[in-house]
């Protein structure tokens, strides 16, 4: 973090200092009590089954130069020991993140999307390595806690922050874009997902596009070039558009080849042209490579000096990641999430590298898909039974994959899946293990790549 005085900080906090020297200074900050190193400031949060106030005591036993609490748990504490005292340890967070991104002078893309923003996050942050210094969100840290951590990672000589921004429903895009402050937003596509949650795939635009409408008339907006449902709302934006994916897109595909383990690509940005090898084989992964490589241009790069960055590519866990299985088989671990059209690309991908084996797709539940999870999950049985997958789905929700794709097995749950893996995964087999988060569906991924393993 930047270096900033307990003084600064309780500024930037809104909060009032307590402290015998309001000149020392903190280069971290930490919300779990746990990982505090000597230095930090620990922030104390509230949520529904914790209260981070409970452990001030035990962040400045482990060395914090100070707390950010609430008034009650302050009074408790020793007289010597440094605190800001806040009505919210949230908001004290934000605050102090959005400080820091402002003092900073660093450009901020945010991505969301329905899809692909972790995807899209992790390429834009792999191009960007080679040429600027990069803070990019880590894990899952993409919510209104997650944001302003990422934002609390700026060091002096920081030039660029990708931050991933995740919703559960409406306004909540908004108010991470408002800690935030993008220069660049990055919408990758809008799919039915969070159906339960907003409403209509309507709702779900309108929610994602609330980071267009918090851009200032300086600010960049990017999106798919083929997506009706962001017209009225990129039409309000009073700065620059930036289009990716379909041929007459500023950002687009002139050709592409897949090359062992790299996709080789012919790309145009603006009129500029360069040959990149990007280090994955997803064809899915394109679209957001795309929109990965509209924000790097705009942010003032050319586009041929992508090109170092993109052969290092690397995914998040649990993210189509590729790897031998025993007998000469080939896992494609994609069990971080699920939702209708990833679930499809994902199966499009097997196809892809299955290289003449035996294809199965072991697919859990796709949770939060409203009225019509039905008919999503009957479409993407109909799906791998059109692609040739063999389909073994996992989940209550999942029967529906069957009626798209009769004669297949189902099992219960996890757990039921695991014992019968030697017969629905035969050695030899590509097989891509997917779901939503709930389902758990890694240890499936977990027990093929090591047969015999513990599989609770």
């Amino acid at each position: 973090m930047l270096p900033l005085t307990l003084g600064e900080l309780a500024a930037a906090a809104g909060g009032r200092l307590e402290a015998l020297d309001p000149h020392l200074e903190v280069r971290r900050v930490c919300t779990d009590s746990r990982c505090v190193q000597a230095g930090d400031l620990f922030v104390a949060l509230r949520g529904e089954n914790f209260d981070g106030d409970a452990y001030a005591a035990a962040a400045l036993d482990a060395g914090a130069r100070a707390v950010v609490v609430r008034a009650e748990t302050a009074a408790a504490l020793p007289p010597a020991a440094a605190r800001i005292v806040v009505d919210d340890g949230l908001r004290a967070l934000q605050d102090l993140a959005t400080s820091v991104r402002r003092r900073s002078g660093v450009k901020v893309v945010g991505i969301t999307g329905s899809a692909g923003k972790t995807s899209t996050k992790d390429i834009l942050a792999a191009l960007l390595r080679p040429v600027a210094r990069t803070v990019a969100t880590t894990a899952n840290l993409n919510n209104e806690i997650g944001v302003p951590l990422t934002l609390l990672e700026i060091e002096p000589g920081t030039e660029v922050v990708v931050v991933e921004m995740a919703m559960r429903g409406a306004g909540q895009i908004r108010e991470l874009a408002r800690v935030a402050l993008p220069d660049v937003g990055v919408i990758t596509n809008i799919a039915p997902v969070h159906l339960e949650l907003v409403g209509t795939i309507e709702d779900v635009a309108a929610a994602k596009a609330e980071l267009i409408e918090e851009l200032t008339p300086e600010g960049t907006a990017i999106v798919p070039a083929d997506e009706p449902l962001l017209g009225h709302h990129v039409s309000r934006h009073r700065g620059r558009v930036v289009t990716f994916g379909a041929p007459d897109a500023d950002v687009h595909i002139v050709d592409e080849e897949r090359r062992g383990e790299s996709t080789h690509v012919l790309l145009d940005a603006f009129g500029h042209r360069a040959r990149i090898d990007f280090s994955f084989t997803g064809g899915h992964y394109l679209s957001d490579a795309l929109a990965a490589v509209a924000a790097f241009v705009e942010l003032g790069y050319r586009l041929d000096e992508a090109a170092e960055g993109a052969a290092q590519v690397t995914f998040s866990d649990l993210r189509g990641a590729l790897s031998a299985l025993p007998g000469g088989g080939l896992l494609l671990n994609d069990a971080y999430n699920a939702n209708p059209i990833a679930m499809k690309a994902a199966v499009d991908h097997l196809v892809a590298i299955a290289d003449g084996r035996p294809m199965v797709a072991v697919l859990g539940d796709m949770y939060e898909l409203g009225a019509g999870a039905g008919a999503y999950h009957h479409a993407v049985g109909e799906h791998c039974a059109a692609a040739g997958v063999r389909l073994v789905a996992v989940g209550d929700l999942a029967r529906d994959y069957l009626s798209g794709a009769p004669g297949e097995r189902w099992f219960g749950t996890a757990d039921d899946c695991l014992a019968a893996l030697p017969e629905v995964c035969p050695p030899g087999s590509a097989v891509l293990v997917k779901a939503s988060r709930l389902m758990r569906m890694e240890r499936v991924a977990e027990a093929l790549a090591a047969p015999g393993a513990p599989r609770a």
